[in-house]
């Protein structure tokens, strides 16, 4: 009997745990929306229906790419790629977290 409550509670605990992190990261995405459009990333990408064609869509750029990978290369374009015609955009680590979050989301 208190091996059944104390699983029981365990999973009431990782079920809150669960919800709470996915709450943390829809906002960390929504934010991550919001500095795409703040740091006109739009001016040259498409997500979606939003941005212009200049440079590659990035609609699905979540299915190739995790956050780890994205965030290297908002840090620093030409190091990841030295071909690359993505210029270094000053981002705060904050903007660089929550872009790369949103571009994962992505799929």
């Amino acid at each position: 009997m208190i091996r059944r409550l104390l699983f029981a509670c365990i999973a009431v605990l990782v079920a809150s745990q669960a919800a709470a992190a996915a709450q943390e990261s829809g906002a960390l995405v929504e934010e991550g929306r919001r500095a795409f459009v703040r740091n006109g990333c739009y001016g040259c990408h498409i997500v979606g229906g939003m941005g212009t064609p200049v440079a590659r869509d990035l609609t699905h750029v979540g299915a190739k790419y995790g956050v780890p990978y994205i965030a290297r290369w908002l840090r620093d374009p030409s190091h990841v790629r030295p071909s690359t015609h993505m210029p270094a955009i000053e981002l705060t680590d904050a903007d660089i977290e929550a872009l790369a979050a949103f571009l994962a989301a992505r799929r």
